[in-house]
């Protein structure tokens, strides 16, 4: 299995920073694709930002110029960095990752448990 541990969730002001981490463990594998979710109250999950592993990142509108996404292969690791963030960026925010086990040969997807982001004054 792959397991997901998210990390850096917390409650700031307006126009404060976050830094979110996501680090997969578990058994042999290979991840392609790695990304973020949030899910405000009340709304459907939406996906923030996402990093291929030989593309351009993306993001969604709302967050362009504010959010950058990271990653580093070596430490299995996913990062989104959260810059001037407002109050609509409230949300559990979600690390996914797209990932093959060594004994599959195909890829899956999967959700760590989620980080709570409060923005508020």
């Amino acid at each position: 299995q792959v397991q997901l541990v998210e990390s850096g969730g917390g409650l700031v002001q307006p126009g404060e920073s976050l830094r979110l981490s996501c680090v997969a463990s578990g058994s042999r594998f290979t991840i392609r694709a790695m990304s973020w979710y949030r899910q405000a109250p009340g709304k459907q999950r939406e996906l923030v930002a996402t990093v291929p592993s030989g593309g351009n990142t993306n993001y969604t509108d709302s967050v362009k110029d504010r959010f950058t996404i990271s990653r580093d292969n070596a430490k299995n690791a996913v990062y989104l960095q959260m810059n001037s963030l407002k109050p609509e960026d409230t949300a559990i925010y979600y690390c996914n990752v797209e990932a093959r086990e060594s004994i599959r040969l195909y890829y899956t997807y999967y959700w760590g448990q989620g980080t709570q982001v409060t923005v508020s004054s």
